[in-house]
């Protein structure tokens, strides 16, 4: 019989994580375009204009920019909060309500997904069933049950088997017509098995970049979230907790692009080394969040982001359907230049608008 723990102490809930998944969610749900637009018009052949807008693109194939990050960092972040709200679940309701509750949140995430990809509208045999939401519902919950069974040193022994193990399998398992160890987009084993493995629509032709075997490196990436989330909510000062997540992040990071020469950092098959670089970064914004906002205590500057935190799949869905940018465009037309950046920055404030006004009214739709 699986009877509840005891009640555990309260954790105290982390502003620095709700600020960090709204940052994260904003580069999302538009600040990007809003920045772009707006350095377009007022320094168009600028060399940060440039920058900016070069590193607000994903990489081709390998490299690394830093629209990269935003999907693992949001993995990331959910490894982190399930690492704090787990213990208290489990403490409430038992292990075994615990394991329904994230099997039940991965399948409505998931269909989530599938809907947000167009559904069924085209028919079966087109609906896109592996994408952004699929994977994270499938690897957050995933890296949420290791961790109701597995400690710090077993959640640390998961990641590595798996990167390790993700590594070997597309070194040394050789692909139809291009032999083993070829990392090249379509003659690599991540593609190869979408290819005949996925069914329905994928992203890329006959591959997808949320396919199926590159969803055991996007676990470890939840897991290092979990890890981070468990040091988080430990009883080290909050001076302590941010220096040495920067400091691990660091390590990650180096880790992440020492790896690079043998297996390169490709964030469209998770590869190992991506985890690593993209986990790193994570770990260091953590840090660097948790310092500003926990430690130095400045907290007014993040208000709009933890507005946006508080219901991130929300206005995810909602700015999917377009909902946001018809409101701007409503508002401002479609002006022609030196106006052409308006309707991106009024999409974005009429988002944020909308994540404060259900922030204040403490209208959180949890998924």
């Amino acid at each position: 019989m699986n009877t509840p723990a005891a009640p555990q102490p309260s954790i105290p809930r982390l502003v620095s994580v709700d600020a960090l998944r709204g940052f994260d969610m904003c580069w999302i749900l538009g600040m990007g375009s809003a920045l772009t637009g707006v350095l377009k018009a007022v320094a168009p052949a600028a060399g940060i204009t440039a920058l900016v807008t070069k590193q607000l693109e994903h990489a081709e194939w390998e490299g690394f920019h830093f629209y990269d990050l935003i999907f693992p960092l949001f993995l990331f972040i959910a490894g982190v909060s399930m690492s704090i709200a787990l213990p208290r679940r489990v403490a409430r309701d038992g292990t075994a309500a615990a394991v329904r509750h994230l099997v039940a949140r991965a399948l409505v995430i998931f269909a989530l997904g599938v809907f947000f990809s167009g559904g069924l509208k085209d028919g079966w045999e087109k609906i896109r069933w592996l994408g952004v939401l699929q994977r994270i519902g499938l690897a957050s919950a995933a890296a949420g049950i290791l961790s109701l069974w597995t400690g710090t040193r077993g959640l640390v022994t998961t990641a590595a088997a798996l990167l390790l193990g993700y590594c070997l399998l597309l070194g040394l398992v050789p692909v139809p017509g291009f032999g083993a160890g070829d990392f090249a987009e379509g003659r690599n084993l991540t593609n190869y098995l979408d290819s005949i493995w996925l069914p329905g629509r994928k992203y890329d032709g006959d591959h997808d970049p949320e396919g199926i075997l590159s969803t055991l490196p996007a676990i470890a990436t939840a897991l290092l979230g979990v890890l981070a989330g468990k040091w988080i909510s430990g009883d080290a000062s909050a001076q302590r907790k941010a220096a040495w997540l920067v400091m691990a992040g660091a390590v990650l990071f180096l880790l992440g692009w020492c790896w690079q020469p043998f297996f390169p950092v490709i964030k469209k098959i998770w590869s190992s080394s991506f985890v690593l670089v993209a986990g790193g970064c994570s770990a260091m914004l953590l840090g660097v969040f948790v310092w500003i906002i926990e430690v130095m205590e400045w907290r007014a500057w993040a208000t709009p982001f933890v507005w946006v935190g508080a219901n991130p799949i929300t206005l995810y869905m909602v700015n999917g359907l377009g909902v946001f940018r018809s409101i701007a465009e409503r508002l401002t037309g479609h002006p022609g230049r030196p106006w052409a950046w308006l309707p991106a920055v009024m999409s974005f404030g009429v988002m944020l608008l909308a994540a404060r006004w259900l922030h204040r009214r403490g209208i959180f739709i949890r998924v």
